[in-house]
C-alpha cells in the first residue's frame, strides 16, 4: 500500500511539473496584451502616498516645492471621477456643466485652483502619471511651482476601466494664477486610453 500511495505521489508531481504556465495573451502586433490593473481596497490605502511620493520627487528634482493632500481637492477629484463614468468620456466638464473650479469652490476649498488632469485608462496611479508626465499641459499640472496642495480622485468600473482625476492647487493668497479657457483653470490637461 506504500508503495501504491508513493507511487500516486510522484505521478501527480510529475503530471503537475508538466503543466504550462498560463501564457500572457499576445495583441496582433505581437506585444503583451496589458492586463487590467484592480484597485482592492488595500490599494486604495496606498495610491495617494504613492502618488505624491512620485510628484514629490519630480518637483524636487526641478526645484517645486512638495504637495500635501487636501481632502477638500480629493473629494472633488472623486466625485469628478464618478461622473465622467457616467457620461462614459474624459472631459472636465461635469454632466452639469460644471467647470474644475466649480467642483473644488463646492467642496468648500478657498485656495487657487493650479489644474486638472483627467484620464480614462486601465492602468494605476503611476503609469498615469507617466503619461501626464510625457504631454506638456498635462506635466504643467504637476510640476506648476504655485501649486501647494492636490487631491486625486478615481472610480473604477466593473469592466476594469478606471477614470482618474488630479487636481492641484496653491493655498488661498498665493499670486500668479492665470485664467485660462473661459472658466479659471490654467493649465489643464487630459491623458486618454
Amino acid at each position: 500500500m506504500l508503495k501504491f500511495s508513493t507511487l500516486a505521489l510522484v505521478s501527480v508531481l510529475a503530471l503537475t511539473a508538466c503543466q504550462r504556465a498560463p501564457q500572457q495573451q499576445l495583441g496582433p502586433d505581437g506585444q503583451p496584451l496589458p492586463v487590467a490593473y484592480k484597485i482592492t481596497p488595500r490599494e486604495e490605502a496606498q495610491i495617494p502616498a504613492r502618488l505624491v511620493g512620485q510628484m514629490n520627487a519630480l518637483r524636487a528634482n526641478s526645484g517645486a516645492g512638495g504637495l500635501v493632500q487636501n481632502p477638500m481637492l480629493d473629494a472633488a477629484a472623486k466625485v469628478h471621477a464618478r461622473d465622467m463614468a457616467a457620461q462614459n468620456r474624459a472631459w472636465h466638464f461635469g454632466s452639469d456643466g460644471s467647470s474644475p473650479l466649480d467642483r473644488v469652490r463646492r467642496q468648500g476649498y478657498s485656495g487657487h485652483l493650479v489644474g486638472e488632469n483627467i484620464s480614462e485608462t486601465y492602468e494605476n496611479e503611476i503609469t498615469t502619471l507617466n503619461a501626464w508626465m510625457q504631454n506638456r499641459d498635462t506635466r504643467d499640472v504637476v510640476m506648476d511651482p504655485k501649486a501647494s496642495e492636490f487631491g486625486i480622485g478615481w472610480y473604477q468600473e466593473p469592466s476594469g476601466k478606471i477614470w482618474w482625476v488630479l487636481i492641484t492647487g496653491g493655498a488661498a493668497g498665493v499670486p500668479g494664477m492665470a485664467l485660462a479657457g473661459g472658466y479659471g483653470v490654467a493649465p489643464v490637461g487630459v491623458s486618454g486610453l
